[in-house]
């Protein structure tokens, strides 16, 4: 596993540490994406409104990444969470790759029965946005790309033995902590022990295989190529995903649009108050080309 990867995971940590408040949560429930799985998914505000895809970070679920900023996307966007395949209650399959999550997007659109979207992805959703619009491009209606990159590790010949001692590293810390079971939709619980719980849902086990589905994304090659509306919004005390790889983006997405946040990795949920009004404006420039909202 690469220094950044780790790095990433101890943040991890920090996501369900001092956690944003919570408030009006969307009750979710499993749906089965055909000849895929099983996954978690939340399915909130106007259904006749313009449908946003919140895409998650690794170690994270779709609701522990993107609870602070839904009630605010609710009032004028059908908006859509989603556990990517082995994090929290998703899809359980042999390995981990970023492009069957990015299929994993469009199939739940399928089911759904919403035909273009905005995919918005933080971190590793960042990643899986860019690639839903790779492999279906008349589906993806903008993007708007949080504190992520076109890369996320260079391939290293002791990442994946590295990431596994992390993970049996991880996996014997969890032994004690508090266990998920049915208590994960309890919201009446301390945002703490929500957030913990949200946390636990993923094994952490499967480190390795998430090392290995983050070291192969690379989009660089290709970013000149996406023609949709795009915003990317840059978390300039990051130090997981540095500024400098932030603006690659920015540079190599021809007309994509900056907006930046004062904070770190962690910015979607600690210190969420930041992050919620340069999101949602991204999220409104996209939407204002893509849809005409």
């Amino acid at each position: 596993m690469s220094s950044e990867f780790a790095r990433g995971v101890a943040r991890g940590f920090g996501h369900v540490l001092r956690p944003y408040p919570i408030r009006d949560i969307p009750a979710g429930a499993s749906v089965d994406l055909p000849g895929r799985g099983p996954t978690y998914v939340t399915d909130s505000g106007p259904k006749d409104a313009p449908a946003v895809f919140l895409l998650h970070s690794v170690l994270t679920t779709g609701l522990l990444c993107w609870y602070p900023v839904i009630p605010e996307l609710n009032q004028r966007y059908r908006v859509i969470t989603m556990d990517q395949r082995w994090h929290g209650r998703g899809i359980r399959s042999d390995g981990f790759d970023l492009v069957d999550c990015a299929d994993d997007v469009v199939a739940l659109a399928d089911t759904l029965g919403i035909d273009t979207f905005i995919a918005a992805g933080f971190s590793m959703g960042g990643g899986i946005a860019q690639l839903t619009w790779r492999q279906h491009r008349q589906r993806v209606a903008g993007l708007v790309l949080c504190s992520t990159g076109p890369y996320f590790s260079t391939r290293d010949p002791a990442h994946r033995a590295n990431a596994q001692r992390t993970g049996r590293l991880l996996t014997a810390t969890s032994r004690f902590m508090p266990k998920p079971s049915r208590r994960l939709d309890d919201t009446s619980a301390h945002t703490t022990v929500w957030a913990m719980r949200q946390f636990l849902s993923t094994p952490l086990a499967q480190m390795g295989q998430f090392g290995d589905g983050l070291g192969e994304f690379d989009s660089r090659p290709w970013l000149g190529e996406i023609d949709v509306p795009t915003s990317v919004v840059v978390s300039v005390r990051d130090r997981v995903v540095e500024p400098e790889r932030q603006q690659l983006l920015i540079d190599g997405i021809p007309g994509a649009r900056r907006f930046e946040v004062d904070g770190g990795h962690a910015c979607c949920v600690l210190g969420a108050q930041f992050f919620i009004p340069p999101f949602t404006e991204a999220v409104d420039a996209v939407s204002e080309v893509s849809i005409g909202a």
